[in-house]
């Protein structure tokens, strides 16, 4: 299975050209570039290889829902994959499961690949691996109840864990935790929802520096990377790496 490396971008950069610039740099083959809403249109015209991903997608196809994209409307723009649950998304605007279910059912019926976020704070992580499968086990559980519906395969719903201790504070997860949640989460995908060879990737904190000791691991199958994503050596390292992981395989 080849290591998928999946860029977000987040509110950046505040220039089209500066988007455009880091597309380029990103644009390399098992490769997904998330680009702030705004720069989606002018980041899909100039990549080549990678694909194009929306930082998130609502659950109506039309309507009077001021701000939002409906996923049919962003694969109009070219857009295949979308992230949905975000932590950043789920603490700061209090988006739910409930929310977050009704968007995963309207992404894979306008045919968008869903990368789910899941993953737990440290006061349940400071409990030991057993809290926080038992947190992913739960955010799962509501996040796609009845997504049979929706009919998901292995290949169009990713599972991103994102210790959300570990995001943006330069600790990331020990990758020998992240193989033991992976593959919990693989299996409960696998029993509850016949999804069978689902990718599980790992966020939080990743860098050029530690990016081979997640994705070496046959149970880790690629990175979602924030702010390293911003930095044009550091991503172009880190999707070397990657690739470098595909060639063994």
């Amino acid at each position: 299975m080849k290591k998928l490396i999946v860029a977000n971008w987040k509110l950046n950069p505040l220039r089209e050209t500066d988007a455009i610039r880091l597309a380029r740099v990103s644009d390399r083959d098992h490769t997904v570039i998330c680009p702030p809403f705004v720069f989606l249109e002018s980041v899909g015209k100039t990549l080549r290889r990678a694909k194009l991903g929306a930082q998130d997608a609502f659950w109506k196809e039309s309507g009077p829902y001021t701000g939002e994209a409906s996923p049919v409307q962003l694969k109009r723009l070219g857009v295949s994959y979308a992230l949905i649950g975000h932590s950043s998304r789920r603490t700061e605007l209090r988006e739910t499961d409930a929310m977050i279910n009704k968007k995963i059912r309207a992404a894979l019926r306008a045919g968008l690949k869903v990368i789910l976020c899941v993953g737990e704070p440290w006061n349940v992580r400071r409990k030991g691996l057993p809290a926080a499968k038992s947190f992913v086990r739960t955010q799962l559980q509501k996040d796609l109840a009845g997504i049979r519906t929706a009919k998901p395969t292995a290949r169009n719903l990713i599972v991103a864990y994102e210790p959300i201790w570990a995001i943006g504070t330069g600790r990331a997860d020990a990758p020998h935790d992240t193989i033991e949640i992976s593959k919990f989460i693989k299996n409960l995908l696998a029993a509850r929802y016949s999804l069978r060879a689902a990718k599980v990737l790992y966020g939080g904190s990743m860098t050029s520096r530690n990016a081979k000791s997640f994705v070496q691991y046959k149970e880790i199958d690629g990175a979602l990377v924030g702010g390293a994503s911003l930095k044009a050596e550091e991503i172009r390292t880190i999707i070397s790496i990657a690739t470098q992981q595909n060639g063994n395989r």
